[in-house]
């Protein structure tokens, strides 16, 4: 399989919600403009059709609108659009990457290890193997397994990112263990690893992590493009102080699921048109959407 060119995976993108009018119909310039205000805030890319975009809510033409939304605003940005794609299925996920052969604007597909099933780390690896070989993209590895029930140890991470057309893992383990220290201690050439759980960021830029996909990067963009910035120049005066403050949004606006408290906040900012979710989720109450804009405001 002939691959697209591989971009450096580095710095913080955002993964976009998916903004609702009053009708349920994806609010479409609300999105567009979601997704310039992260960049020109310094956001390297967005995410489409992650988790914070409640995808598995989304019908097939609503994903397509998501994608050529993102990809047109990445576009005027020159910036980096990764696309959330794959399964547990390993033949729909081969499926499901083919489909993006005709978007040479995306930089990645971010495909999650298989859940639910609970495959063993071998067939994890064989999983990846298998979508790798046949993708006409880079894959970045989504490892999250209080989603996912199959927690990956730094050897199988490292298979993972020796294998080609494999660039980087999105890491959200919910800590930093063993495992996540052994793997940063020792990274595959040009594997990329971003931070997933958002209260994490600093501690695992600190330890060799090129950056973020983070929701929280919604609001004050700009200073977790700045907290990135500051441990990669090494000026720990700066940001070991806005780690701290970033980490308490992160836990603010994780209180209820994702992306709930966000949408809230988004709303209340005037930025999206209603703070709507789809079920099974429910709108955030108005004292978590409240506690989040206070410490948004004390940042």
């Amino acid at each position: 399989m002939t691959r697209q060119r591989h971009t450096p995976l580095t710095g913080i993108l955002v993964p976009l919600v998916t903004p609702f009018a009053a009708d349920g119909r994806i609010a479409v310039d609300a999105l567009a403009e979601l997704a310039r205000s992260v960049l020109d805030a310094g956001a390297t890319g967005i995410v489409a059709l992650g988790t914070t975009a409640e995808a598995a809510t989304l019908d097939p033409d609503e994903r397509t609108t998501v994608i050529d939304v993102c990809a047109r605003v990445c576009a005027e940005r020159d910036a980096v659009l990764v696309i959330g794609a794959g399964g547990n299925d390993t033949r729909a996920g081969v499926r499901a990457l083919a489909d993006l052969a005709h978007r040479p604007q995306a930089a990645a597909a971010l495909v999650p290890v298989p859940y639910f099933s609970r495959p063993s780390q071998a067939g994890v690896l064989a999983h990846f193997t298998h979508l790798a070989e046949a993708a006409p993209l880079p894959l970045i590895v989504y490892h999250v397994p209080y989603r996912t029930g199959r927690p990956l140890d730094a050897a199988t991470l490292r298979a993972l990112g020796r294998l080609p057309g494999v660039v980087g893992v999105k890491l959200a383990q919910g800590g930093i263990d063993g495992e996540t220290v052994d793997l940063l201690g020792d990274l595959p050439a040009d594997f990329a690893v971003l931070v997933g759980d958002d209260p994490f960021l600093s501690p695992l830029l600190a330890l060799g992590a090129s950056g973020g996909v983070l929701a929280s990067a919604h609001v004050a963009t700009d200073r977790f493009v700045a907290l990135t910035a500051a441990w990669q120049r090494g000026d720990l005066d700066r940001a070991r102080p806005l780690g701290h403050a970033l980490a308490r949004l992160a836990a603010a606006l994780f209180r209820e699921p994702n992306p709930t408290v966000i949408k809230g906040v988004l709303h209340a900012q005037g930025r999206i048109p209603t703070p709507d979710v789809r079920l099974p989720l429910l709108p955030a109450g108005p004292e978590r959407v409240d506690e989040a804009r206070k410490v948004l405001a004390d940042l």
